[in-house]
């Protein structure tokens, strides 16, 4: 559909700022794309629905990725620009022109740009390199965050063994709030809630989330797009803002927040030196306590502090927070298997799936509590989350109706059933029940009894005529039925003969109980 594809959580975000008024400059920014791309998903969109792209917030994203049909095509100059940092450093090269870099580009190229064009492409990627400007920060625009490259330890009070934790910071461009804490890692689970602290202490989301390229939100950096993962993309989607990548080894896209973690040395970490901590939560409140004082102290040669610039501009800027905190997602992909079922490869466990989705690639998504599973952006099943190895969850809906009749077996199911065809097959499989050590090894016979319902030749009539002569025996069993219906002993109107009494009678030669005493 344009020359460059979005994901459906940015064509989302790019729905909720065109309704929101704002400038196709700023969405350009936001979502990392240029701004043709923009123009040719709004000319799209809007030839699909009309000039009124409101409707579309409403949409979940299998309807969104069913209207769009993304195509990508390459970028010229942007994916001059990824060659030109090594074409830079060729040129230093004795004998180096860039005529022989336009050569080797266009033997690897099929449709090379002429020669001057090349030339002033790289003219302009240079010029660029050299360029620095001053950024005024809009309030409520952004938020920068970041990892101290420093590290703060906790003693063990018994072994007064040292381990080490990561400092996390945010900071508000705009009034550059801070704050700080102290978590055990940067991995995904300490990073996210991190994050999501930092958003309840500002008390509201800012536009766009600024991190570094750490490994907890960029799988793959990108000087124009880096590729999010999912996790982190999920939280943006929960909070209403958008990750925004700093460049790659471009420490001026962040200067704000390294600025701050220099400040925080000061502030912070030399403050503490000295002190022992036993705990997380022991160092996290002398953290903040010390962050709080750095938040009053009034900038250097001026009378406001960061604390009272962001209750006069940015507090009223920021986006509301949702009803409920972010619940940490974590997402795989997994193939339906023969029985219906996807496993959680980290709980080993088995979820049902519906039996048309057999063989297809779906995504799993699991929280501590629950498991979604998707197929094209549509769930397709939720179950709550166990962690029993090798044992299996199965909603029976999701299996074809032969398995689901498998599913039912019980000794209540085969009663109910029987009482519908009659008395005397009732009493049969009550029988057969009853007989067995187990029930569950007459369930075969029982099914197979009911069966004999469906078969023209038989029916309800007949069946209960073979259960009423099969009851006279003192073994009934499914073989005994059907032998009754093969020899059509159930058509013979037949009467139990009353049992006689054998009276021995009257002899002079038999001896009574006189003889015995």
């Amino acid at each position: 559909m344009a020359n460059h594809s979005l994901s459906m959580k940015k064509l989302h975000n790019l729905i909720v700022y065109i309704v929101a008024g704002k400038s196709k400059r700023f969405i350009a920014g936001a979502l990392q794309v240029s701004r043709h791309t923009i123009d040719n998903y709004l000319s799209n969109l809007k030839a699909e629905i009309g000039e009124d792209l409101s409707p579309l917030l409403s949409w979940d994203e299998e309807s969104l990725n069913r209207l769009v049909s993304p195509q990508k095509a390459p970028n010229t100059k942007q994916t001059l620009e990824l060659l030109f940092p090594d074409y830079e450093k060729e040129l230093s090269k004795v004998g180096m022109t860039l005529m022989i870099l336009w050569g080797r580009y266009c033997l690897v190229t099929s449709n090379a740009v002429t020669y001057s064009r090349f030339c002033h492409y790289f003219r302009q990627w240079q010029a660029s390199q050299k360029v620095s400007m001053h950024l005024e920060h809009k309030a409520g625009d952004k938020l920068f965050i970041d990892f101290a490259g420093k590290k703060l330890f906790l003693t063990d009070a018994q072994t007064g063994e040292i381990t080490w934790v990561e400092i996390f910071l945010a900071v508000l461009g705009c009034s550059q709030l801070t704050y700080c804490q102290a978590v055990y890692s940067q991995k995904k689970a300490d990073f996210l809630l991190a994050l999501a602290n930092s958003l309840t202490f500002f008390g509201g989301v800012p536009q766009a989330i600024v991190p570094d390229n750490l490994k907890s939100a960029v799988t793959k950096t990108h000087p124009y797009e880096p590729d999010l993962n999912e996790s982190i993309e999920d939280f943006a989607s929960h909070y209403q803002t958008v990750i925004y990548p700093a460049r790659s080894r471009k420490p001026k896209d962040k200067a704000l927040v390294e600025r701050t973690v220099g400040i925080l040395y000061s502030r912070v970490y030399a403050m503490l030196e000295g002190q022992v901590f036993f705990s997380l939560g022991s160092l996290n409140e002398a953290i903040f306590q010390k962050v709080n004082d750095h938040n009053l102290k009034p900038f250097q040669g001026r009378e406001d502090s960061r604390q009272s610039r962001f209750d006069d501009l940015e507090r009223s800027t920021l986006i509301p927070l949702p009803t409920t905190r972010y619940e940490l997602k974590h997402f795989k992909t997994a193939k339906v298997q023969q029985n219906c079922h996807v496993i959680l490869g980290e709980d080993k466990h088995y979820y049902s799936v519906p039996f048309r989705h057999v063989g297809k690639y779906v995504k799993v998504c699991y929280t501590a509590e629950n498991v979604e599973i998707y197929f094209e952006y549509k769930r397709i099943a939720i179950h709550a989350r166990f962690r029993a190895k090798h044992q299996y969850t199965t909603l029976k809906e999701h299996l074809p109706e032969k398995h689901q009749w498998i599913m039912n077996w019980s000794s209540e199911f085969f009663t109910e059933q029987a009482q519908k065809v009659g008395e005397n097959t009732l009493k049969a499989i009550e029988q057969l029940l009853c007989t067995r050590k187990y029930p569950e090894q007459a369930y075969k016979s029982c099914a197979g009894i009911l069966a004999l319902v469906k078969k023209k030749e038989i029916g309800k009539v007949r069946l209960e005529a073979a259960c009423e002569r099969a009851l006279l025996h003192d073994f009934l069993s499914l073989k005994l039925i059907l032998n009754i219906l093969d020899r059509d002993l159930d058509r013979i109107i037949f009467q139990e003969e009353p049992i006689k009494d054998n009276i021995i009678p009257f002899h002079p030669n038999i001896r009574g109980a006189k003889n015995y005493q």
